[in-house]
């Protein structure tokens, strides 16, 4: 009897640990996915494409990967009503902000304004709605992240008079984002419904405004880098990095998911400098130090 009431009580624990493990697996996927979703944004502009053109790009490579999801799982199991709230937030307040964002200022503008703030201002949305407590331990961590951002910061900001006005954008796209994903928590959402949502209403909405408002820009763009945005946009910027990170979040919590992700702006930088020609001194790679310290700490506290 008291063999089997522990493997009973193992059950739920073993489910659990599991459960966890695939959190951390999806959180740190999204890093890969979205330093190269700030990358190729980050590219449009010298190819021509404005932040209009890439919502169009995005949204119709979403809808296409989205038929055959739909076909298999149905219409997402929610209203049409959340649905757009959904979209509102996740597929046009985020995306169009860096977009904008990156037209005007370089990759680690958006990094460290983008993913680097989302820490915060999930912290501060979670507090707010749903009165989640800052321990000792997090705000340690948020500390590290703060002052390691701050460092690639001061490394890159200056050398790109003019650039406030994408700086201006980005953290409300951080904003937009930290509540589509409080929107997903209160309503108890899966991760492929939320995705799946997003993905079925963007295109839509955008492709006749585009094709009414939209400019030339698109047709006078090499059809390369056309076809490989609207692949890397549509594929794996929204299906998958909406799927992973959504999924992480129901596992692991927004607080540790966000943490892990608070990564993006290093691992941007130094992408940027060898691809875009926009170096990366010391003091940001201090600040990537830093930052990955943060990170540690705060996974490590959410154990």
């Amino acid at each position: 009897m008291a063999e089997t009431s522990r493997a009973a009580a193992a059950i739920p624990h073993s489910a659990e640990a599991r459960e966890r493990r695939i959190g951390f697996a999806c959180a740190f996927g999204v890093l890969f996915v979205w330093s190269g979703f700030l990358l190729s944004a980050r590219l449009s502009p010298s190819i021509g494409l404005t932040p209009f053109d890439m919502m169009m790009l995005r949204h119709v490579g979403a809808f296409a990967a989205a038929l055959p999801i739909l076909a298999w799982r149905g219409w997402p199991r929610m209203t049409l009503q959340r649905a757009a709230v959904l979209t509102v937030f996740a597929g046009f307040g985020f995306p169009y902000a860096a977009f904008f964002g990156f037209s005007q200022a370089p990759a680690a503008h958006g990094a460290v304004l983008l993913p680097g703030l989302l820490p915060f201002i999930i912290a501060v949305v979670w507090w707010v709605a749903f009165g989640e407590a800052w321990s000792r331990r997090r705000l340690v961590c948020l500390v590290l992240v703060a002052a390691g951002i701050a460092l690639i910061a001061w490394d890159t900001f200056g050398a790109w008079p003019g650039a406030w006005r994408g700086d201006l954008a980005f953290p409300i796209g951080g904003l937009s984002w930290a509540i589509y994903m409080l929107c997903v928590r209160r309503w108890r959402l899966t991760a492929l419904d939320s995705t799946l949502a997003v993905m079925l209403l963007g295109a839509p909405v955008t492709l006749p405004l585009w094709w009414v408002f939209g400019g030339d820009t698109l047709v006078a763009a090499p059809i390369g880098p056309v076809i490989f945005q609207t692949l890397y946009q549509g594929l794996f910027a929204v299906l998958l990095a909406g799927f992973l990170f959504t999924r992480a979040m129901n596992a692991i919590g927004a607080a540790t998911t966000s943490t892990i992700t608070s990564l993006v702006p290093g691992m941007t930088a130094l992408a940027a400098w060898p691809l875009l020609g926009e170096p990366l001194g010391a003091a940001g790679l201090a600040g990537l130090a830093v930052v990955t310290a943060g990170m540690v700490l705060g996974v490590a506290a959410s154990r």
